[in-house]
């Protein structure tokens, strides 16, 4: 072949065979490992986050096996084409079909332009799926068999080659005779005369089809992947703003719009959870009513996102506006049990309501299927009795009762959603809150006894969020 890109490639050395192997091993050990976490460490793929890593690893692996066999290419030097009889691979578990080898999805070409003749290799006719016994197409044929959204591609690529000398690097796809399509990668240069002028082309192909379609996959899960983050994240954004709308705007000790009660200091709380990045049902309110009494709730809508916080809120809209019509705790339950029973989306929620009469320091409150108020007095805490009530959501015509309390000057009432501690905890739990009673008694306001649980539960692992709500009585 008289150009210097024979020349060339005559007198390229190949590299020392120790280099080469060293390289082998290096790769089929990372190929080993690998393939161990796709197979182990990623069986699970029903999470968008398992999808996204699978299909990287399945990249991964496409790309060290077409390392691994390019290396060997490079040690040994051309070997036959693997017959379609051949042997399991020997990386392929059982049941999974074969890979092609790399010798399979490599192919070669030359047209010599002076005698407009074509030679292909064996690989390439397995390739491009054509009978080894017909003639290699011409350049002029060559783009019959690709497909024709490609077909302007190639034919710019081996103009520029044959024309302007530039090399061909580029992909197209084609269309095999049993319909089948497939990615093809083209390198090659034009191979000149001794006058300077073009005599032939030289190209490699290769079957990149796999690998592309792995690529495809590792965009796609991304791209998935990136979409429901989107969607978490806006959910999130609409479920934290929908609860700053509706919550106590307070920060520090709760300040009602009036100057409120005298003989009552309230702060509050709310605790997100630990392992969740959406924003529950959870609530805390403290609403001053114009008979001079007061509202202390909270309560806890089952579930997680803006689809419950927007539940949270009808709830909490619903018991403010019939505690103001004059609704007593145990009727509010009932009216809040009915409410929710006739929601379209089915919800369970439980709550504590409590109704504090400053001029007789009487407590009157109800509960549904959730933790008791606890009293601290004199440094000793105790969870007060509960009064009948049921989840709210749980049955039709459910009814509530309330109990009443006298309150003392100097009694701080602790209200808490179950989310504040762990639930298999249960009265351990409990426990620990009753054993801060020192720690309030020497607290000279609520916001300090809400910092008290705030540093004794904070840190703790939690799956729900909480809210937690302090009174003390002067």
């Amino acid at each position: 072949m008289p150009s210097h890109v024979s020349a060339d490639r005559s007198a390229a050395q190949p590299p020392p065979r120790g280099s080469v192997d060293a390289l082998i091993s290096q790769t089929r050990r990372l190929l080993g490992d690998v393939d161990a976490v796709r197979r182990d460490g990623l069986a699970d793929d029903s999470d968008p986050e398992g999808r996204w890593q699978r299909a990287l690893c399945d990249l991964a692996v496409h790309q060290l096996n077409d390392l691994d066999e390019h290396l060997a290419l490079l040690r040994d030097g051309p070997q036959p084409a693997v017959p379609e009889t051949a042997p399991p691979h020997p990386r392929t578990a059982p049941g999974e079909p074969r890979p092609d080898s790399l010798l399979s999805r490599v192919g070669s070409a030359e047209w010599n332009l002076l005698t407009d003749e074509a030679t292909w290799s064996g690989e390439l006719y397995q390739i491009l799926g054509r009978d080894p016994a017909a003639p290699p197409l011409t350049l002029d044929e060559l783009p019959a068999l690709v497909h024709e959204d490609d077909q302007a591609g190639l034919t710019a690529m081996v103009t520029d080659c044959l024309i302007d000398g530039k090399p061909i690097d580029g992909e197209f796809r084609i269309v095999r005779p049993d319909g089948g399509t497939r990615t093809v990668h083209m390198m090659g240069e034009p191979v000149l005369d001794t006058d300077g002028t073009t005599a032939s082309m030289w190209a490699v192909l290769r079957d990149v089809s796999e690998l592309r379609r792995s690529q495809r996959t590792v965009s796609e899960t991304r791209d998935s992947l990136q979409r429901r983050r989107h969607i978490a994240q806006t959910e999130h954004r609409l479920a934290v703003e929908l609860q700053e709308a509706v919550l106590p705007p307070w920060r520090g000790a709760l300040r009602f719009p009036h100057g409120g009660p005298e003989t009552l200091d309230i702060a509050a709380h709310y605790l997100p959870p630990s392992a969740s990045a959406l924003i529950g049902g959870n609530w805390y309110d403290a609403l001053e009513l114009s008979d001079g009494q007061t509202l202390l709730s909270v309560g806890d809508l089952t579930g997680q996102g803006v689809t419950v916080t927007s539940g949270m809120a009808m709830l909490l809209g619903a018991l403010r506006g019939m505690t103001v019509a004059g609704a007593q705790p145990g009727q509010l339950m009932g009216w809040l049990n009915q409410l929710l029973d006739a929601s379209v989306q089915p919800a369970l929620a439980g709550a504590v309501c409590c109704r504090y009469n400053p001029g007789t320091r009487t407590l009157v409150w109800a509960q549904a299927g959730h933790p008791a108020p606890l009293l601290f007095r004199s440094g000793t805490g105790c969870a007060l009795t509960p009064p009948h009530g049921v989840l709210l959501g749980a049955t039709s015509g459910a009814t509530y009762e309330q109990a009443e309390e006298t309150l003392e000057p100097g009694d701080l009432l602790l209200l808490h959603t179950d989310g504040l501690v762990p639930r298999h905890t249960g009265a351990a739990a409990q426990h620990r809150l009753l054993a801060l009673a020192p720690r309030f008694a020497e607290a000279r306001t609520a916001q300090d006894c809400v910092r008290t649980v705030v540093e004794e539960f904070g840190e703790i692992e939690r799956e729900d969020d909480a809210c937690v709500l302090v009174a003390r009585i002067y």
